[in-house]
């Protein structure tokens, strides 16, 4: 094994390791880590932009569970948590919100003009810094109440994509949702942001809203935490390995 494989795996390995900690620990136990191995991923994070959607916001709260929790909500937590960790590691972070708001133009009227200039800019951001990262945050639902699990969706505009979506979907599996069985999924343009970026994007659903015991853990603070540790983990790895 060569020097570069060995280095590969020690990172690999730190975050790993880290993240058992986390799915047991608290907020506390997340910061001490990423303040001890934010060296050991260096190299790693040096010039890499990471660019993350809390989808929905403002006058679009997205899908709600059977007791009126809000998607756009969950997905804002599971950014803002994301964020700090990833800042804390070394790495260029942009938002498209980072409170709940739209982020189309002013002067902008009517809910589907105001939502059409929202996704605009939420494209125009994801496409404004070559090489970035992007990741969209989001939670779904389903007529079916018996469904649960996340699901990565990508798009062919980018041939990096499907690894991307690979390397979250297997974090969810190892670290989080050990029952999941689901496969990565191409997306069409209904999924207008995830279709049209340039850059390497991956929509995340990280749960059914629709699923009543899948919803009362993503609505809390220490679940979110943990979505968000499985999405900074899978992007550690996937960041390792396109460095070599």
């Amino acid at each position: 094994m060569n020097m570069n494989k060995k280095q590969l795996f020690a990172r690999i390995g730190a975050v790993t390791s880290a993240i058992t900690l986390v799915l047991a620990g608290s907020w506390y136990t997340v910061r001490h880590m990423e303040q001890t191995t934010s060296q050991v991923n260096s190299s790693a994070s040096d010039g890499q932009i990471i660019i993350l959607d809390a989808g929905h916001g403002g006058m679009d709260g997205g899908c709600t569970s059977a007791n009126g929790d809000v998607e756009k909500d969950i997905n804002l937590a599971i950014l803002l948590n994301l964020r700090d960790m990833l800042q804390a590691s070394g790495y260029t972070v942009l938002t498209t919100r980072d409170s709940d708001k739209s982020i189309h133009d002013e002067g902008i009227e009517g809910i589907a003009n105001q939502k059409s200039s929202d996704m605009d800019n939420r494209l125009a951001l994801f496409n404004s810094v070559q090489d970035a990262i992007c990741i969209s945050i989001h939670q779904n639902q389903f007529t079916d109440s018996q469904y649960n699990g996340a699901q990565m969706f990508y798009s062919e505009s980018n041939s990096k994509n499907a690894t991307l979506a690979q390397t979250l979907q297997n974090q969810f599996v190892n670290f989080l949702q050990p029952d999941n069985k689901r496969e990565i999924k191409l997306c069409g343009k209904e999924l207008f942001l995830c279709y049209y970026s340039k850059n390497p994007t991956v929509m995340a659903e990280c749960g059914f809203l629709s699923n009543p015991e899948e919803a009362s853990l993503l609505i809390t603070e220490d679940y979110q935490q943990k979505v968000a540790f499985t999405i900074y983990s899978a992007l550690i790895q996937y960041c390792a390995e396109a460095s070599y």
